[in-house]
């Protein structure tokens, strides 16, 4: 069974996306929507807490709450340094 869609476009479509790289999308918590989990739980990763983000079912501003959930995702430094390496082995 997939997730429930979150009820803003744009951050449903980010949500989207971290699926896609990987990211594990849970619903439900006490204040927030959903949280969005790293897939790589990397003790190095540059948040301190394993690349875990809050999903807001209300922002104030939806636009810019996808854009924060897109620069956490895409700046993953786990998944940024997994495809570093990658790149270097097909050299």
């Amino acid at each position: 069974m997939s997730r429930p869609s979150h009820p803003k476009k744009e951050v449903e479509e980010v949500l989207r996306h971290a699926e896609a790289q990987g990211w594990r999308v849970v619903v439900g918590g006490s204040h927030a929507w959903g949280r969005a989990y790293c897939p790589y739980n990397d003790e190095d990763c540059r948040c301190g807490e394993f690349c875990i983000t809050s999903i807001w079912s209300t922002p104030k501003n939806p636009g810019n709450h996808a854009r924060a959930l897109r620069r956490v995702v895409d700046n993953c430094t786990a998944h940024r340094n997994w495809r570093e390496a990658d790149d270097g082995a097909e050299d």
